[in-house]
């Protein structure tokens, strides 16, 4: 799942809600590297997720970068999503700073149908 221009797709991604200035370089290469490690991509995103939600890595629009990110991957790998799943999914995260990665992976799971 994970591609070169990840750091690239999110800067798009958040440039559709804020300025797409990452402020936390050092959680997203974190993210970056611990998601390479593994080969599930619900896992990587999770990593993502939470450098998102839990680190802040950019100066605002990181709860609507996730919910788009998350979307945007699901959409790659033809996979159906619920946007309120997925919102309600990123807010519940957020709003209990949930930071351990094994939950937010759960709780992407339980928000993702099976394939297209």
């Amino acid at each position: 799942m994970l591609t070169k221009n990840v750091v690239r797709d999110l800067k798009e991604i958040n440039r559709n809600f804020a300025n797409g200035v990452i402020v936390n370089k050092g959680s997203l290469e974190f993210a970056l590297n611990a998601a390479s490690k593994s080969n599930d991509w619900q896992e990587q995103l999770a990593y993502i997720v939470r450098a998102l939600l839990c680190d802040h890595i950019f100066v605002d629009g990181n709860k609507r970068a996730a919910a788009a990110y998350i979307m945007a991957m699901q959409k790659r790998l033809k996979y159906r999503y619920d946007s309120f799943k997925i919102d309600k999914l990123v807010l519940d995260i957020a709003r209990n700073n949930i930071a351990d990665v094994k939950k937010i992976r759960r709780r992407i799971q339980n928000a993702t149908p099976k394939h297209i």
